[in-house]
């Protein structure tokens, strides 16, 4: 297993960083060997085609907030050695509203090898409108380990979520994969179906289920947030 260092989120909740030490606790369980890559790195912050590509943010992993010692080519040379991939894509910024500087779970998903939903906000009135729209553009030139576009698919923004002024990082990106299912956060918004149709699309072997999601991310965050998945031994 790799063990990432954790600063809570770029050092933004000093109550939260004692859950840096549960890779140790994880590891007296599973008995397994432990690599320590040095860096700051959330799994939110990550997503893998599991063919030697990973999709990441700078907005996050290039935040002076997590390593700022590191050079983008610092940082891609440790993703290949850790992850064992051997190509990194990466966005700009990420949603509104997003505590962890950009994490790459709210923004663009592999649902497959070949294949990549990126968020996409069309009300040009909306302040994710010019961010997510680069990002699409970036993936649409972006290319895989073996050189092949990838196809990228828009997956629509639910309206702004928001609570005295404060916007909450609602996307529908933030699916959570597991064996048989693929839970999404919905919102009681009108894009929520159009949502579950073009990810059902993607995972025709799992059933797509929405659950409502609006209490969960005024927590900043939803499904993939808050799990971690274990690969079977």
């Amino acid at each position: 297993m790799v063990r990432w260092n954790f600063n809570a989120w770029g050092g933004k909740y000093d109550d939260q960083i004692a859950d840096g030490k549960i890779p140790f606790l994880m590891n007296r369980w599973l008995e397994l060997p432990v690599f320590n890559a040095g860096i700051v790195l959330e799994g939110g912050s990550i997503d893998v085609n599991g063919k030697g590509c990973v999709l990441t943010s700078r907005s996050c992993l290039l935040n002076s907030n997590r390593n700022p010692q590191l050079t983008k080519s610092n940082l891609e040379e440790l993703l290949m050695e850790y992850l064992g991939v051997v190509k990194v894509i990466w966005l700009n910024k990420g949603v509104a509203g997003d505590d962890t500087d950009g994490h790459i779970d709210d923004i663009a998903r592999f649902t497959s090898p070949t294949t990549i939903v990126c968020a996409y906000e069309d009300n040009p009135d909306d302040e994710n409108y010019a961010a997510l729209k680069e990002n699409y553009e970036i993936l649409t030139r972006a290319t895989d380990q073996e050189g092949n576009p990838f196809t990228v698919i828009k997956l629509p923004m639910p309206a702004p979520i928001s609570d005295d002024g404060q916007r909450y990082p609602a996307s529908y990106t933030n699916f959570f994969i597991a064996n048989h299912v693929v839970i999404v956060p919905v919102f009681d918004d009108p894009h929520d179906g159009e949502a579950i149709r073009i990810l059902q699309a993607q995972f025709p072997d799992r059933n797509v289920i929405g659950i409502n999601a609006r209490a969960m991310v005024e927590g900043f965050g939803t499904f993939h947030c808050g799990t971690q998945q274990q690969p079977r031994p």
